[in-house]
């Protein structure tokens, strides 16, 4: 279990989380609304070179970045408003891991077979008012983690 006491833990943590991302990773970002997903989002996207504040996905469900504005492909994605995995098809999700890194808010709205493999953080409230961060660690993050 990591502490995140704040939002600014939370998004030191996103930085941390950057450092490591390469093409081809998923990290699948649960909890309540509120939790500090979003946080940890814009922390890693902020940390791989985005100028300014990320928009969070709600409403347009996939937020694309690129080279040069990034150093590495990233899709940050929420999907909040899916009501059934087959949008996922529709989205493209199904092959866009082949070139680019994925951040996937409420991956749970399509259940466990897209991201089998994915770094899979949890994020609850914690007794001091912070977040408390669980992680899933498949074997492909084995080497990198815990972040350091």
């Amino acid at each position: 279990m990591i502490a995140l006491l704040d939002e600014a833990a939370s998004r030191a943590f996103g930085a941390k989380l950057a450092r490591v991302l390469a093409v081809g990773d998923v990290v699948t970002l649960s909890g309540d609304l509120g939790a500090g997903k979003t946080s940890i989002a814009r922390g890693a996207l902020a940390a791989l070179g985005l100028q300014g504040e990320a928009p969070s996905p709600s409403f347009a469900i996939v937020q694309s970045y690129a080279p040069p504005e990034l150093r590495l492909p990233v899709l940050h994605i929420d999907l909040y408003r899916i009501e059934h995995e087959d949008e996922l098809l529709e989205l493209g999700l199904d092959d866009a891991r082949r070139d680019s890194a994925l951040l996937v808010e409420w991956p749970e709205r399509v259940g466990t077979r897209w991201w089998h493999d994915a770094l899979a953080l949890t994020l609850a409230p914690a007794a001091d008012g912070g977040r408390a961060l669980t992680a899933q660690v498949p074997a492909a993050w084995k080497a990198r983690w815990p972040l350091i």
